[in-house]
């Protein structure tokens, strides 16, 4: 026996209308179309489940017992196609988002909290981790989007620019560059730069190789198994210097 969630939908409006006409005029059908389908839904189901008059349709006693399951059905299938929708909209569901650490302090904590005022029925699952464990996680769909800075090119995996930062270099207080309002990277081939192992660290430090690089002179980083504020803390009491994000600033 085969039954249609219209069929379903035409009893209960029948139902509620107390009238086959009015349902008609309700779905935007003939009232002959209405009135064959529920005939046809009593014949699949072998009992009646309206007595017809020239007032209109009343609902039978067994009639009545299965208007009221009709109607949960049609519910929960209306409910299961809003919740349907949500989830592709990304009103619903759950978003895994991967992201470095260092970019939580700007733009992308913003955005976050943008995003679960906008869309609370969202379950919101952030990944803190470094650039190439995050696109390890995006290949594995452990997680759906990642954040990262620019520099890491996945064969399979799409990506845009989302916003841009300047680089702020962190020097000792007195330092011979320290009064300068802007600095260019060919002052900084001599510095000694100290640079997290892990996170940001390994991004700048393919930058700092790029741009200083030149005729076998390469920049001289070290990498520190520590937070890059910590580091930041490091440079008032040593030669290094170091460079970071905006937001870090």
């Amino acid at each position: 026996m085969s039954i249609e969630v219209q069929q379903l939908r035409f009893a209960v409006m029948t139902a509620d209308a107390q009238s086959f006409s009015r349902a008609a005029a309700s779905f935007n059908v003939k009232q002959s179309t209405l009135s064959r389908r529920v005939r046809l839904l009593e014949d699949r189901l072998g009992i009646k489940l309206f007595d017809r008059t020239t007032r209109g349709a009343e609902v039978t006693e067994n009639g009545k017992v299965f208007i009221e399951q009709a109607r949960r059905i049609v519910t929960d299938i209306d409910n299961l196609r809003t919740t349907a929708r949500n989830v592709s909209y990304g009103l619903e569901g759950r978003l895994g988002v991967g992201y470095c650490t260092p970019l939580m302090a700007g733009n992308l904590k913003l955005a976050f909290t943008d995003y679960l005022t906008r869309f609370p029925d969202v379950q919101f699952d952030g990944v803190e981790a470094g650039p190439e464990k995050l696109f390890q996680s995006i290949q594995s769909r452990s997680i759906d989007v990642a954040v990262a800075p620019v520099g890491l090119a996945e064969t399979g995996i799409r990506s845009r620019p989302l916003w841009s930062e300047r680089l702020m270099i962190a020097l000792l207080e007195g330092h011979r560059l320290s009064e300068h309002e802007r600095i260019y990277w060919p002052e900084l081939r001599r510095e000694v730069f100290v640079l997290p192992s892990d996170g940001l660290g390994p991004i700048l430090g393919n930058l700092l190789s790029a741009r200083l690089t030149e005729q076998g002179f390469r920049p001289n980083v070290i990498y520190q198994e520590t937070s890059l504020a910590s580091l930041l803390a490091m440079i008032s009491v040593n030669r290094f210097v170091s460079i970071a994000t905006e937001a870090v600033e």
